[in-house]
């Protein structure tokens, strides 16, 4: 029997009449190839997502106008509009203390109802206004009001009269105030909007370098970041690529844990085989060849199916936590064919080390 054809008999007679062990090294490289493409794949659009569900909680940074002064100009609003990027998300407050029929001094603003949507869409609102007449109520405020549905407001000596069109929750101040939409409310009081809310995409160190080209561009103007959203999303997607580093590390570690114990016994049981193989003249070259080439073929075999698997696992994850799918990525089957090959690579040393001190006539021998 020559060499090539003991080599291709024990390989076959591994991996097919061995299948037990087989399937086990095979089940344990797919699931760490299987981990590595679900958290390979989410950590390609982790920052994205993490500042796409951070926008969702409203502004990152405040443009206020001095105390004492007459508000925010046009010009510098669209500055500012202009400063801060396409990307980003503004919305313009004005504010006045008006009285309600109730004689019941209450806050009242005025916005750019779908520049607060796209802003705050954490609010709790059933149905955000559209009338040029509107007025959305906090859920306290309501009670301030005669007449929810015909909200009559009065400032300055100005009366005015607003068509109800539901009410907010957040459980902070906006439940005491009364929302209008801008124009009626500028027409009404008289009042700019003295205080801009941005929320500006991208990084901590983005952030603070639009926050330095606002302040620039505003220089009468009071440019502050709203420091828990800032350094909170900073915190939060630090930690978040930690935590996916250490799972990939951890699950790695115990995989090659588990196929270092299969080969380890596989070897064992073959220890004959081995030992006849070498007894006919097969070189410990050979012999670890063909061992290392079967390690890295259950190896390959867990990268395609771990790939398949991963994929599906990182779009489900993703559809579950961020609403919308991670489809998969081509670019990590490379870094997970690598890990995979590396863990097999290191399991097998010991098993190597094993066959590399066989005996054959004490084997075959039965000692």
């Amino acid at each position: 029997m020559t060499p090539k054809l003991t080599l291709t008999h024990v390989l076959r007679r591994s991996l097919i009449h061995r299948r037990a062990r087989s399937l086990s090294a095979l089940i344990a490289l797919t699931v760490s190839a299987g981990v590595a493409t679900a958290l390979l794949t989410l950590y390609a659009d982790l920052d994205q997502k993490l500042h796409h569900e951070f926008r969702s909680f409203g502004a990152n940074v405040v443009v206020s106008a001095p105390k004492g002064s007459s508000g925010i100009d046009a010009p510098a609003i669209a500055k500012a509009r202009q400063t801060a990027g396409p990307e980003a998300t503004l919305a313009e407050f004005a504010y006045a203390v008006a009285t309600t029929d109730r004689n019941t001094p209450v806050v009242v603003a005025g916005v750019d109802f779908p520049a607060i949507h796209k802003l705050d869409s954490w609010w709790q609102v059933a149905s955000w206004p559209t009338a040029p007449d509107a007025a959305l109520l906090g859920q306290r405020a309501a009670g301030f009001v005669a007449d929810e549905h015909a909200v009559k407001l009065t400032f300055a000596g100005k009366s005015a009269t607003f068509t109800g069109s539901g009410r907010v929750k957040t459980g902070g101040d906006e439940d005491s105030r009364i929302y209008l939409p801008l124009a009626a409310f500028t027409a009404w009081t008289n009042v700019s909007p003295s205080v801009l809310e941005l929320q500006i995409p991208g990084s901590a160190a983005q952030v603070e370098s639009t926050i330095d080209r606002l302040r620039t561009a505003l220089p009468g103007l009071q440019v502050e970041p709203v420091r828990q959203l800032v350094e909170g999303e900073s915190r939060i997607v630090d930690k978040t690529h930690a935590l996916m580093f250490g799972a990939v590390l951890l699950i790695a570690l115990t995989v090659a844990v588990s196929v270092l114990a299969t080969l380890s016994a596989s070897v064992l049981e073959r220890r004959r085989d081995f030992a006849l193989m070498k007894a006919l003249g097969g070189s410990e070259r050979q012999m670890m060849s063909l061992f290392l080439l079967e390690t890295l073929l259950l190896a390959s075999g867990g990268v395609a199916l771990g790939y398949f698997v991963g994929s599906a696992l990182a779009w489900v994850i993703s559809e579950a936590n961020f609403h919308t799918a991670t489809l998969p990525r081509i670019q990590v089957l490379p870094l997970v064919l690598v890990l995979n090959l590396l863990i097999a690579a290191l399991a097998a040393l010991f098993p190597v080390q094993v066959l590399r001190r066989l005996e054959p006539a004490a084997l075959l021998k039965g000692e």
